[in-house]
């Protein structure tokens, strides 16, 4: 049996160089830590790295779900549609009292929308669409689940800032106005808790310069 050669003292590290390369581990932990794992696991970006690298959505978004699902745990069980839990300024919501739908059909104009997208989720999954818009500007839009309800959070953000204007729990449909708090982005977050795909359609116009899929 062979067994390895012993190594020579003066092939060891020094006390030294053992102390120096524990402390450049610990400061390359310590930059992972605040540039990417903050942003990313938590949406806390002191550096404005994790922005840019879009980790930070990412970080917001895995927030949104842990609070949704400590919400969703605490609820008791209800197959019946919930109104929206709050809204904010800045948020004029539909989702309160509305008159009849025959009244409505009758009274109101037809709607030239600007901007039409559909997505479906399948269930446990997410998705969010976001507007392009100047602090004071105002979108109207309009959004509809087929197959189901979803969860979901009016919100908005931009380098440095964030807001949430509106949330709610198996919401079947919304409409109103989002006037934005400040320029950046702004839009929805919807989450598919059913057991079988949904199909949310939303419709937009208004004062915003583009509207897209974050993810």
């Amino acid at each position: 049996m062979y067994n390895s050669d012993t190594p020579l003292r003066a092939e060891l590290p020094s006390s030294r160089q053992l102390v120096r390369s524990t402390i450049l581990a610990a400061i390359s932990a310590l930059v992972l830590l605040v540039a990417v794992v903050l942003p990313a696991e938590y949406g806390i970006d002191p550096t404005g790295i994790g922005r840019v690298l879009r980790m930070t959505e990412m970080g917001d978004v895995k927030q949104q779900l842990a609070a949704e699902a400590a919400a969703d745990a605490a609820a008791t069980a209800s197959t019946a549609p919930a109104q929206a839990i709050g809204t904010t300024p800045g948020m004029v919501s539909a989702n309160a009292a509305q008159p009849p739908a025959a009244a409505v059909v009758a009274a109101a104009p037809k709607i030239e929308w600007r901007d039409e997208m559909p997505v479906t989720l399948t269930p446990g999954e997410g998705t969010e669409i976001k507007l392009k818009m100047v602090q004071g500007a105002k979108a109207h839009y309009s959004w509809v689940v087929e197959g189901g309800v979803v969860n979901f959070d009016t919100h908005g953000d931009a380098p440095g800032k964030s807001i949430s204007y509106e949330k709610g729990r198996a919401v079947a449909s919304d409409e109103g106005v989002l006037e934005a708090a400040f320029t950046g982005n702004h839009g929805w977050y919807w989450r598919n808790r059913g057991k079988s795909n949904v199909k949310v359609i939303l419709r937009t116009r208004g004062d915003y310069t583009d509207i897209k899929k974050m993810m």
